[in-house]
């Protein structure tokens, strides 16, 4: 059933439910301007959605239980991008960061990720032709 629902705290949900919870595609719009678009299940996101921040970050991919899981694009709101997989809201597994903008502007990281960290395997390329390629621990190049 599809229903439209205005809550007490003056956010809005236009979308699927069923026995009194968010459950198939829906939209949901909060006061503060952040909105996510995509597939609920028991009120939770999950499956494949966007979810929008007010500040202009924005993740499209993959939700399990209300949280980034799974494969997902993370595009920050100075430009920074990371593409790859996810797993409780932190980038883990395998993932590619570029960033554009600040000191690192042009520099890029492919590799492995774990709790949101460059942990594993992975290259990392500066903009002056530098790489640093091998093993990495919690965001540190290990040489």
């Amino acid at each position: 059933m599809k229903k439209t629902i205005n809550f007490p705290d003056g956010s809005k949900y236009v979308g699927e439910w069923k026995d009194g919870k968010q459950h198939g595609q829906g939209t949901h719009t909060w006061t503060d301007g952040d909105k996510y678009a995509g597939e609920y299940k028991d009120g939770n996101l999950n499956g494949q959605g966007t979810f929008t921040w007010a500040s202009g970050s924005k993740y499209v991919g993959e939700w399990k239980d209300g949280k980034q899981h799974g494969q997902g694009t993370y595009t920050y709101s100075e430009g920074d991008k990371y593409v790859g997989e996810w797993k409780d809201n932190n980038k883990h597994g395998q993932g590619t960061f570029t960033w554009t903008s600040g000191e690192f502007a042009g520099d890029k990281y492919v590799g492995e990720w774990k709790d949101g960290k460059r942990h594993g395997q992975g290259t990392y390329t500066v903009t002056d032709g530098t790489v640093e390629k091998g093993q990495w621990k919690n965001n540190e190049f290990v040489k």
